[in-house]
């Protein structure tokens, strides 16, 4: 291998330490970039928002419970029937740090009480989506401001939409949700209380539900294919994951001792179900993927996908209305130039008035023109001189000032006189 340029190698105090070989060829140091990625990312933290929808009773907070270990959701209180009959829906936030080794995680969980639980529910997607759009906008405008060092992230990046489980297969409330945020928001759709069905009718619904995601064309969070390089666990684990959706998922909080080892489960008079178990539900799974393998993944298809689609569709909006208040204004600036002046039923009587101003005005000159010419004439038959011969010469006294006959007085006194009543 060719060795480095001299003033490369050198420094100022003379030659630079040889640098690091492995297997015999010369390491820069630049392998260490995501080390020094890792440490500034571990230092920053991180930040997750997970949505959950779904009516009440289906065991949303205990799932999210369960998933983080942690208690989000200790003073709830259950609704009463006479609340439910004119229940709106809600937004209810709760934050929550959680620290792992060293790594911290900012979970928000955003719950929407009263979704599905009116008795006209067909408009209840439409608070979730407001919502949505309220932090799409949001981080848009810190983005664009002037400090954009301290952005607060809390952008929807996961969806759990649990399905009840009676029926079989999507309800109108549940295509009609996932039809409006698809294109927002990464849906994850859940099967509440797996532990009411059979290994056989689960298999049943989550085929059904699969077909009504396909026929209505609902695109629901899809898993990214695995590379070349990783290894068959890996792969084996990703091709498990993307056969379980929908997620069957049973949550507990309570602690249940089975065998001599405490677990999460629910104990019943035919037996006990254990949440962490793969054989009764996909709890297990769905924290792998939603936490351990596809977190980064969601939060990525969330700033990529559907922020940059919401980013552009504003964008897009600014610059028609910009071009419409431009055309709008070019528009004024040629009224303005080419305008008339209009007579409104408010001025009429005003513009009446000068018309009949103006009217006796030219009828006054024209009887004074033909009164002047009348006299002009009169005058000029009586005394004035024949119309081929020219005046007679004025007279001059011996003082030098000027004398005409009494004639010619009259006939001035006659003009003074004219000019006078002009």
């Amino acid at each position: 291998m060719p060795q480095a340029p001299a003033f490369l190698r050198e420094s100022s105090k003379g030659l630079r330490p040889p640098a690091e070989t492995k297997g015999g060829r010369e390491m820069i140091g630049f392998a260490t970039l995501p080390e020094q990625v890792h440490r500034k990312t571990v230092k920053r933290g991180f930040d997750f928002t997970l949505l959950v929808v779904g009516e009440a009773g289906l065991g949303k907070s205990t799932l999210v419970n369960s998933l983080f270990l942690t208690e989000l959701y200790k003073d709830r209180k259950i609704p009463t029937v006479e609340s439910l009959v004119k229940k709106t829906v809600e937004i209810e936030k709760k934050t929550v740090e959680i620290e792992e080794k060293g790594v911290k995680l900012r979970l928000t969980v955003v719950d929407t009480p009263g979704f599905g639980d009116g008795v006209d529910c067909a408009d209840d997607w439409k608070s979730v989506e407001r919502y949505v759009d309220e932090q799409f906008n949001k981080y848009f405008q810190d983005e664009s401001g002037l400090n954009r060092r301290n952005i607060q992230d809390h952008r929807v990046h996961c969806c759990l939409y649990f399905v009840p489980p009676y029926g079989h297969g999507l309800r109108q409330l549940d295509v009609e949700f996932m039809k409006r945020l698809h294109r927002k928001v990464n849906i994850v759709p859940v099967i509440a209380k797996a532990d009411t069905f059979t290994k056989g009718e689960i298999a049943k619904l989550k085929a059904n539900l699969l077909r009504d995601i396909e026929v209505n064309k609902i695109k629901i969070y899809q898993f990214p294919d695995c590379d070349e390089d990783e290894d068959e666990e890996f792969k084996q684990q990703d091709r498990e994951l993307k056969a379980s959706i929908p997620f069957a998922v049973i949550g507990s909080n309570c602690i249940i001792e089975v065998a001599g080892k405490r677990v999460r489960g629910r104990q019943y008079p035919w037996g006990i179900v254990e949440v962490e178990n793969a054989a009764h539900c996909d709890f297990v799974k769905l924290r792998t993927m939603l936490i351990s393998t596809h977190m980064q993944d969601m939060k990525e298809v969330t700033q990529d996908i559907h922020y940059e689609n919401f980013r552009a569709q504003c964008i897009s909006q600014m610059h028609v209305a910009l071009k419409e208040r431009n055309k709008l204004r070019r528009d004024s600036i040629s009224l303005t130039a080419d305008a008339k002046p209009i007579i409104t039923p408010a001025n009429a009587d005003d513009a009446g008035k000068l018309l009949e101003q103006k009217d006796e005005e030219i009828r006054r000159m024209q009887e004074m023109l033909s009164q002047m010419q009348q006299r002009l004439q009169g005058q000029e038959l009586p005394g004035g001189p024949p119309p081929n011969k020219p005046p007679k010469p004025a007279h001059f006294g011996s003082s030098g000032g000027r004398h005409g006959g009494p004639s010619a007085q009259m006939e001035g006194n006659a003009q003074r006189d004219s000019v006078i009543n002009v």
